[in-house]
């Protein structure tokens, strides 16, 4: 069974204030771990969107005691305008969005996020369509993959990454995470004299391919425009990202909504606001996390 274990939960309810009631939006509700604390605070209502169905089969559980406050639909987080309209909804009183990966897709067997085991190379958070890692990585080019590795993954050795995929699947089809893991390995040489490596070699390639077939970083400053326009004065939208890429966007965004007329917002976090070290020794997985937090301004 996973154990989802939400990441800074007191400090995203410091800042969406759910104890003034209202309509709340958990973009990415993963297995409902923020959804039940922002219900509990005190939020009246709450939409929670996962392209997951398995993490929105989950949450339906763990939110059933909350009965018609909650409404869980199947939609990418930059949906967001779109499900509010069929809702009937115009206005909200608070957002958020963990992007992270769920514990549920980085644990359960078959989903093929994490090379702990060896299993089909799929990688997909929404398993009703789409490209798996395993297609991408047979049908690119070189020079696609290399440029992937390293745009997503910043990864330094991408280029010999990518060579050595290229030939292992001359052989055979690169199409579990053990096999991939293993070409990628022997691919980034180890340097002598150094001690033992903090991260595994293949952790930025698996990230770079998991954004890659999610497609991660499309459209994230369009979600957040969107979710700051959806949003009364006064309300917050909170934003959590575990990678760099992410979270630069997220800070660029938010600081040219700043300057807008139409979608004006106050940047909440100057600086982004990290776990605690106890929170890092309880839940080793938030170590990376980092949230940002900005309030709607104007007539809204």
């Amino acid at each position: 069974m996973t154990t989802h274990v939400p990441v800074m939960t007191a400090e995203v309810l410091q800042f969406l204030r759910p104890e003034r009631g209202g309509l709340f939006v958990d973009c990415t509700v993963g297995l409902g771990g923020h959804a039940r604390a922002i219900l509990e605070a005190g939020a009246t209502r709450l939409i929670g969107l996962d392209r997951d169905l398995d993490a929105l089969g989950r949450a339906r559980e763990a939110l059933a005691a909350f009965g018609d406050r909650v409404r869980l639909v199947h939609a990418d987080y930059r949906a967001i305008e779109e499900v509010l309209d069929r809702e009937h909804v115009d206005l909200v009183d608070g957002t958020l969005a963990d992007l992270g990966v769920s514990s549920l897709q980085f644990d359960a067997p078959g989903r093929g996020f994490s090379f702990q085991r060896d299993e089909p190379l799929d990688m997909r958070m929404d398993r009703s369509g789409g490209d798996t890692a395993a297609d991408l990585v047979a049908r690119s080019t070189e020079r696609e993959l290399a440029d992937a590795i390293f745009q997503f993954g910043e990864e330094r050795f991408s280029r010999r990454i990518a060579r050595a995929i290229v030939e292992a699947r001359r052989e055979a089809p690169v199409d579990t995470t053990g096999r991939l893991a293993a070409i990628v390995r022997r691919a980034i040489p180890r340097r002598p004299g150094r001690g033992p490596l903090r991260i595994d070699p293949a952790t930025r390639t698996f990230q770079a391919l998991r954004i890659w077939v999610n497609q991660e970083l499309d459209g994230l400053d369009r979600f957040l425009e969107a979710a700051a326009r959806r949003l009364r004065a006064g309300a917050r939208l909170v934003a959590i990202t575990f990678h760099s890429l992410e979270d630069r966007i997220v800070k660029h965004t938010l600081r040219a909504l700043e300057h807008r007329e139409d979608v004006a917002v106050k940047v909440l976090t100057k600086r982004p606001v990290v776990p605690s070290e106890l929170e890092v020794q309880r839940n080793p997985r938030a170590r990376s996390a980092k949230l940002r937090a900005a309030e709607r301004l104007g007539p809204a």
